[in-house]
């Protein structure tokens, strides 16, 4: 018989030896401390140690006791306990100070990657905002007024005055999904202004942040990045035919001019040809695009009532598709939008483009050697007026912003400013006595410079001439306005910068052998670019009115030039297009591959296009530096 057997209780376990934990040696062990000696103290009666003389004994007691193993783990255990996330816990307002001081964009990315909170803070738009301001990423008003999710640029405003009518199902849906997409691309500023409830108060669909992400992009991809696009190569028939004179180029248009007659319009955002425009029976000098939509800016003169001309032809008929694409089938839109920002007028842009008076559809302007100025609809391809009145080659031409007024500058030394809406000739501008060779404008007020050597401002509400600028000793081939500042340059190797105001030469800068061939004035950035006939640019200060730098660009002629406050992009007749930096004139790189010569060269929000001769052809070359979405 099996009986159990109960294993024995488990011996309780020997006491140890108790010593005194707060000494370290033994003399000290051995000594017997006072009674009101920390280190005799019981460790739960610590809190109740009010001198921080004793408590620091205690704990200074009890490290000395621990091996270095238990000293590892204490040092383990107090880092974590020591770090403070000072972001989280100063006031919102001290943190966005605190950040705006990062300049660097990847930065403040792994910032955002920390914590919740931290993200919130790197997501304020006010944050992105002094970020673009300090690369000095300047929104104009399309990009700040966002997609344009209506056709023919139709405004919510509208809508909303028929807002107590009956909508149709389907249309009312769609409309409410348009404005919930309206308020996906809505950025508001977590720290940003508010209203008087105390709730953040949305102003704007702008996201400074998107914005930003975008032109740094951009910007990276210009350095050093960005693929053709489509590249063309335009038949030509005879030698010389197929030299492109002049180029436009929009967000969603480039267009060009050939010694041949025709234009060529081309996708901005696919670079495929579009169409070509033929009706001009002489080569082509100059071209102008008006981009779409807008709102009427109107002058000191409604150019529809009280023009000077006693001997202005009447309206031209025009079909009514056409109307509708130079927006005469529709009320004018003359309310400012919120996105268009300053009292300073618009100085016109180095692209050849102009904002559109609300017309729904891109128009596009020629000047020509058969003398004529043509007006064209882009959309359709369609000539809608051929405006004549020049005796000889019309030599440039240009369209204020916001307005349907050109401008053209003619062989026959007269200017003359039209009404492209209406397809009439608004005023004879006279006063040079020699050909004039280009114009510029800003505002209402035209600079004209020309072979007579001075250059003269008008104004195109009166027809008055302001100032006749004189100084120059040859003739003038470019011209620059930009508020209260006028820059010229010419065949006697010098540049002047004048006072539109008063007329007075304010300085004239040396640094060219040749000719001055092209000008680029920035006001707001404080800069004049020159380009010359001696392959060289130099880069001036308004402030000081010192050269900044002089960067030996090409080898023979420049033939475009443009900058903005970060990157500088020439190109030249030695075949190359190249980029340099705008503040210290560093070389960056070469675009596309060395050819026998560029004509043009246009640069716009990511989109390059590149007019050169390669292997005796006529090379149109489209490239984009837009990042990746």
């Amino acid at each position: 018989m099996y009986i159990p057997i109960a294993s024995p209780p488990t011996p309780a376990p020997s006491p140890q030896p108790t010593f005194s934990p707060f000494y370290s040696n033994s003399t000290t062990r051995n000594t017997t401390p006072p009674l009101y000696h920390p280190g005799i103290l019981h460790r739960s009666e610590f809190s109740t140690l009010a001198s921080p003389v004793s408590r620091q004994q205690y704990l200074v007691s009890i490290l000395h006791d621990c091996s270095p193993a238990e000293l590892r783990f204490i040092s383990q255990t107090i880092t974590p306990m020591l770090k403070r996330d000072f972001l989280t816990e100063l006031p919102s307002e001290l943190s966005l100070h605190i950040l705006a001081f990062v300049d660097h964009p990847r930065t403040l990315a792994r910032a955002s990657q920390v914590s919740k909170r931290w993200h919130d803070l790197v997501s304020d738009d006010w944050l992105w905002k002094v970020l673009c301001d300090m690369y000095s990423f300047r929104a104009d008003p399309e990009d700040r007024s966002g997609p344009k999710l209506l056709e023919d640029d139709q405004t919510w405003d509208e809508l909303d005055k028929f807002a107590s009518h009956p909508m149709d199902p389907a249309f009312q849906w769609l409309t409410a999904r348009e404005r919930l997409k309206l308020q996906e691309h809505a950025s508001v500023s977590h720290w940003g202004p508010y209203t008087s409830d105390g709730l953040p108060q949305s102003k704007t669909q702008f996201s400074h942040q998107e914005y930003f992400r975008r032109a740094y992009g951009t910007m990276l991809n210009l350095k050093k990045g960005g693929h053709l696009l489509r590249s063309h190569r335009m038949p030509t028939p005879t030698p010389g035919s197929g030299v492109i004179t002049s180029v436009a180029l929009d967000t969603e248009w480039i267009v060009i001019g050939l010694a041949n007659s025709k234009i060529h319009v081309f996708s901005a955002i696919t670079g495929v040809l579009s169409r070509t425009l033929t009706g001009h029976e002489l080569g082509v000098w100059a071209v102008h695009l008006v981009c779409r939509g807008g709102y009427w800016g109107r002058g000191d003169m409604d150019e529809d009532e009280s023009p000077d001309n006693s001997d202005r032809s009447p309206d031209p008929v025009v079909p009514a598709a056409l109307k509708t694409a130079l927006g005469l089938d529709k009320p004018r839109r003359t309310r400012r939008p919120t996105s268009v920002q300053g009292d300073h007028p618009k100085s016109s842009d180095v692209c050849c483009t102009s904002d559109g008076w609300g017309q729904p559809n891109s128009i596009i302007i020629s000047a020509s050697c058969d003398k004529t100025l043509r007006v064209w609809d882009v959309k359709s391809g369609h000539c809608i007026y051929v405006l004549r009145g020049h005796s000889a080659t019309v030599r440039c031409a240009r369209v204020l912003h916001n307005r349907p007024i050109a401008v053209t500058g003619s062989r026959d030394s007269t200017l003359r400013v039209w009404n492209i809406q209406k397809g009439t000739m608004l005023r004879v501008l006279c006063g040079h006595t020699k050909s004039v060779r280009c114009l510029d404008i800003c505002g209402n007020k035209i600079v004209s410079g020309s072979y007579d050597t001075t250059c003269r401002i008008w104004d195109v509400d009166t027809g008055e001439c302001l100032q006749v600028l004189r100084g120059h000793r040859d003739q003038i081939y470019s011209v620059a306005i930009d508020r209260d500042l006028v820059a010229s340059g010419g065949m006697d190797t010098t540049v002047r910068l004048w006072d539109a105001n008063t007329g007075n030469c304010i300085a004239q800068l040396a640094g060219h052998t040749a000719l001055v061939c092209q000008l680029q004035l920035s006001s707001t950035a404080g800069l004049l670019a020159t380009g010359g006939s001696d392959g060289r640019v130099i880069m001036f200060s308004l402030r000081s009115f010192s050269a900044l730098q002089r960067i030996a660009a090409h080898d023979s002629s420049v033939t475009s030039l443009q900058f903005d406050a970060n990157l500088l992009i020439t190109g030249g007749n030695d075949g190359r297009v190249r980029v340099f930096e705008t503040q210290g004139g560093g070389y960056v790189r070469d675009l596309s591959e060395r050819c026998e010569s560029v004509w043009k060269c246009a640069y716009k929000k990511g989109t390059c296009a590149i007019m050169c001769k390669r292997n005796g052809k006529t090379v149109m070359e489209i490239w984009t530096f837009k990042p990746k979405e």
